[in-house]
């Protein structure tokens, strides 16, 4: 079974009798049951009963109701109260809008609203620049998706990808101080793909003048390729798809230090990559951009090959410059050999035996979210250097430590768009961020709670968008 994970909390309120040895019985069913004790939060005794505090982490939501059922039986024990504390959460939402300037009296409402505010307006009318410094669009991002591939979810809807959008905005203030605000578009399961893409290019491009930049984020390949190529050319502002460079970005960094502990070189490593998806293809570009020569990917049908018959556009091009080898068949069949894996398509598609035909000291990131390719459990002795897309484990490759600093830098230096520059800026920023002396199997990336991480993305990005001639 899987560790237990802050992803599945649960508070419980518990009334015991007050006699000796209860408390401990709870305590021993809970760990019988395979859950953690994380967090005791006091007692109050009332006669002959003890009311308790208790938060435990669960593996998934099955044990979560193991558990419940194994504590519901116990003699003495009365469950008050049982609650997900990752559903409470989320419960209203994990955003909202504050004021940046206080109206008390006339005059500040003269200013901020009419009559005052007229003079603004009539100032952006006259010079359109002058909207980056007099409104929120300086600092403001919008989250676009429309919910077709959330997570390792799929295609859930606008409606259901909007917790995720809310949570990308909270990380964005939270470690940017970048004001985004998610906006979840509704393109009809009857509609084309291109219809598709059409809605969405058009819908970002009426709702622009309101926003600094672009994170596209969770919008199906290969429509997010078009997607996101419509608007860098149509827009004055950054546009960045997360699913496609923020984890490009991140997985760079998380390479460049892993090579420097199992001593190999970007030019003489073979990768494969299970995900031939946004975030799949973009890491291949970025790994071959470092210097990497033989990059393999697989779909669920196998590797991608120029003699399939059965790919799309994207697929196509991707194909014409991977795989120089030629090899074809299942994951488990380009595996061996391969110094370094990169999963960014679905859960448990690894097993130990996988790993154990690998070239020496493998690499091995898997990284599909909310469960990896393999868990790090069952590759422990066998990965060189283990990661994987979670934050219970140790090496998360998370956006969150891209993203933020890459938009933050984009907005202070008034860049135009991301260039591939700005991005390999934010890469080696990332691993520089790692002390040599720190760096270990277990410590490839920097924490996500790190803030100095995006500082330094952020000075990096905005060095390179001046370099690179993109500056409003």
């Amino acid at each position: 079974m899987a560790l237990p994970t802050a992803a599945y909390s649960v508070r419980l309120r518990v009334r015991l009798d007050n006699v000796p040895g209860a408390l401990g019985r709870l305590a021993v069913a809970i760990g019988e049951g395979g859950a953690n004790i994380v967090a005791l939060h006091g007692f109050e005794a009332k006669g002959p009963f003890l009311d308790e505090d208790v938060v435990i982490n669960c593996a998934d939501a099955s044990h979560i109701e193991r558990v419940r059922e194994l504590i519901t039986g116990l003699d003495g024990v009365e469950i008050l109260e049982f609650a997900d504390r990752t559903f409470e959460m989320h419960a209203g939402g994990k955003i909202h809008v504050l004021a940046t300037v206080p109206i008390i009296d006339r005059d500040d409402l003269s200013m901020a609203y009419t009559p005052g505010v007229a003079r603004v307006c009539t100032a952006i009318a006259v010079d359109k620049e002058r909207v980056h410094d007099l409104t929120i669009k300086k600092n403001t991002v919008a989250i676009v998706t429309d919910g077709t591939a959330v997570l390792g979810l799929g295609d859930i809807g606008p409606e259901a990808s909007l917790p995720v959008m809310e949570g990308k905005a909270l990380l964005f203030k939270s470690f940017a101080d970048v004001d985004a605000f998610p906006v979840c578009i509704d393109t009809s399961a009857d509609e084309t793909p291109d219809d598709k893409v059409r809605a969405i290019v058009e819908t970002v491009c009426r709702i622009a003048p309101v926003y600094g930049g672009i994170n596209l984020e969770d919008i199906a390949a290969p429509a997010c390729f078009e997607v996101e190529a419509q608007l860098r050319e149509r827009l004055d502002i950054p546009v960045f798809h997360d699913d496609q460079h923020g984890t490009a970005v991140v997985t760079l960094a998380a390479l460049q230090n892993s090579l420097k502990l199992v001593g190999k070189r970007m030019e003489d490593l073979t990768v494969v990559i299970s995900g031939a998806g946004a975030a799949g293809v973009a890491i291949a570009k970025i790994l071959m951009a470092a210097g990497v020569q033989d990059v393999v990917a697989c779909d669920s049908r196998g590797a991608i090959t120029g003699d399939r018959d059965d790919l799309n556009s994207a697929k196509r091009e991707f194909a014409a410059v991977t795989n120089p080898r030629g090899i074809s068949g299942a994951l488990a069949d380009v595996l061996p050999g391969a110094d370094v894996f990169v999963g960014v398509s679905g859960p448990d598609l690894l097993t130990a035996d996988d790993l154990r035909k690998m070239a020496s000291d493998p690499i091995v990131f898997a990284m599909a979210n909310p469960d990896p390719e393999i868990r790090p459990e069952e590759a422990e002795g066998l990965a060189a250097v283990m990661a994987t897309g979670r934050s219970d484990y140790p090496n998360q490759i998370n956006n969150v430590l891209a993203f933020p600093g890459i938009f933050r830098g984009a907005l202070d230096a008034g860049a135009t768009e991301i260039t591939e520059g700005m991005k390999v800026a934010a890469a080696e920023a990332i691993a520089a961020a790692v002390p040599a002396d720190e760096l270990t199997p277990e410590n490839i990336v920097p924490s996500v709670f790190d803030r100095t991480v995006v500082e330094l993305v952020a000075a990096a990005v905005a060095g390179a968008a001046v370099t690179d001639g993109v500056c409003r």
